[in-house]
């Protein structure tokens, strides 16, 4: 996880503190609708109980940080992390809003605005707190199972019918070892009864340290013809601070082995030909590739170098920057699946309309797109990074099916 400097942590929570002390100027005017003192005073303090511990937690935090395992390091930083959008933005929102309001002489009169402005100012401040104690405490493990079906010129007859589950950015060390959670997707993946599970990298979000306790958890998948994955750019560490580079390869040799221990096929840089009723198709996996400033280890040529002959070709690639700059109109690949944007973990997902702040970094996202006979395939992502919620982009399983066009 990102360190931040001891000066930008300052910043941090310099910016919490302005926000606060607007807050609490315009919460007088809120509290001083209420009859009773002692409620009012009683409002007072517990705001700035919270205000001035919040922020002494997250100094004291930074100055311990070093010495901390890093397990605990991990669930502390996510946990402020949460707690620190959850009392932010609600307040941010509540002084733009209220202010906004008040230095407006055309919405109400004088008389109006000594009720109705509080009253909408108190709402536009909690509506997005509840909005957002919903995307941690509700959405963030309600798995949503979206269904896909392509119709592929290329596709062998044989493979008619094609059953994939695509998952992708687990981030096992988010979940904090609360192996029931995962349990509850595993058994949503096996009841698709899928041909293939491909997996598009993050296993972790930088050490082998948060596989502990988890393959009993996901050697539990099931596929009929094989499990497939592909490395993610958390999984190599290059996150971390490391002693030296030794211990830095021996974290990622570890998370290597791990899908060992899962059965499933770690593809670096290599394709496998996978051949049912004497017609084949092929099967290529990528290490992460994407824009700067993501390294590029993939190495796509190296991929297909054995493959060229097989015309129907499906690509892992968790970087889906991938696909626009290396796989759409320069090579046959029909079919590419992505993960790596999580949709930024917040955004809009009703029916036909989809949006995400992530769309002005990525413009493949999430979801399908298709460019002449090929297709991308971005996913959501199962876990998550940072920010522990979820708001309108619940935590993924994508079942494709393939048929013949």
């Amino acid at each position: 996880m990102r360190s931040y400097s001891f000066f930008v942590i300052l910043l941090l929570c310099s910016a919490i503190l302005l926000v606060d002390i607007l807050a609490f100027y315009w919460l007088q005017s809120i509290t001083q609708l209420l009859q009773s003192v002692f409620l009012q005073h009683l409002i007072n303090v517990i705001f700035w109980i919270f205000s001035i511990g919040l922020i002494a937690s997250i100094i004291l935090l930074k100055i311990r940080l070093e010495r901390m395992h890093p397990y605990r390091k991990q669930l502390l930083i996510t946990s402020f992390y949460g707690l620190t959008v959850s009392s932010f933005i609600p307040k941010l929102i509540f002084v733009l809003v209220i202010s906004a309001l008040y230095y407006s002489h055309f919405v109400f009169s004088e008389e109006e605005s000594l009720f109705i402005i509080p009253v909408i100012g108190l709402f536009s401040g909690f509506l997005p707190f509840f909005v957002i104690l919903y995307s941690v405490f509700r959405s963030l493990y309600r798995f949503k199972i979206y269904r896909i079906a392509i119709n592929l010129k290329k596709l062998p007859a044989a493979f008619e019918g094609l059953r994939i589950v695509h998952i992708s950015d687990l981030h096992l060390g988010s979940f904090n070892s609360r192996h029931h959670i995962l349990e509850r997707a595993v058994t949503i993946i096996n009841h698709l009864k899928p041909d293939f599970i491909f997996f598009t990298g993050d296993l972790v979000n930088n050490h082998a340290w948060e596989l502990r306790g988890w393959q009993t958890v996901l050697k539990k998948m099931k596929a009929k013809i094989g499990k497939y994955t592909v490395l993610g750019n958390h999984d190599y560490g290059d996150y971390s601070d490391w002693k030296n580079a030794k211990a830095k390869q021996s974290n990622f040799e570890s998370i290597k082995y791990f899908y060992k221990k899962i059965d499933f096929n770690l593809l670096l840089n290599e394709a496998v030909i996978i051949e049912k009723e004497g017609e084949k198709i092929a099967v290529l996996g990528v290490e992460n590739w994407g824009k700067p400033p993501f390294k590029q280890y993939g190495d796509l040529k190296k991929a297909m170098k054995n493959v060229a002959d097989i015309p129907f070709k499906i690509l892992l690639s968790h970087d889906p920057s991938h696909w626009s700059l290396e796989v759409k109109k320069k090579t046959d690949i029909a079919l590419t699946l992505s993960g790596h944007t999580h949709g930024m973990q917040a955004g809009i997902n009703i029916k036909s309309k989809n949006w995400s702040p992530i769309q002005y970094k990525y413009k493949h996202w999430a979801g399908l797109y298709k460019n002449l006979n090929q297709y991308l395939y971005v996913t959501r992502g199962v876990g998550w990074m940072g920010f522990p919620g979820r708001l309108g982009m619940r935590p993924e399983i994508t079942l494709i099916e393939l048929y013949q066009e």
